[in-house]
């Protein structure tokens, strides 16, 4: 584990992390930073993807639960070209070459610059979220 890495993994437990409002909280600076979220989930048929050149994704749900669809960012059409300041691009995934990865409050997903994914997925119903996604620079 990088050092980076164990810093999130610091965060996530030495806090306590319903009291976090929403927004981005520094860690270290621009190397690991936390971005607190609350929001509701959604279905969609064409889910949204999205990739990160610069910082991998730690995306660890405190309450309620996820469905954040996963692939290989190979798989992934650009629709949106990639964005360096925002360090994301966006695009689709074909219907049935993607996973869907269910997340339950106190469960995370770790994703690297291949990885593309749709966060915000409703696992059953819509749903009300708090996730905290812990920016950590590659």
């Amino acid at each position: 584990m990088t050092p980076s890495l164990r810093k999130a993994f610091c965060f996530l437990r030495a806090r306590d992390l319903l009291q976090l409002p929403d927004g981005r909280v520094d860690i270290d600076g621009d190397r690991v930073f936390a971005l607190v979220q609350r929001y509701e989930t959604v279905r969609t048929e064409a889910p949204k993807y999205e990739c990160h050149r610069k910082y991998i994704d730690v995306q660890f749900i405190v309450t309620g639960e996820e469905v954040i669809g996963w692939a290989p960012a190979e798989r992934m059409s650009v629709t949106e070209a990639y964005d360096a300041d925002k360090d994301v691009c966006f695009g689709t995934i074909a219907a049935g070459t993607w996973t869907p990865v269910r997340l339950e409050a106190g469960q995370l997903m770790v994703l690297w610059p291949e990885d593309a994914h749709s966060p915000k997925g409703a696992a059953r119903a819509p749903s009300a979220v708090m996730k905290i996604v812990i920016k950590v620079a590659v």
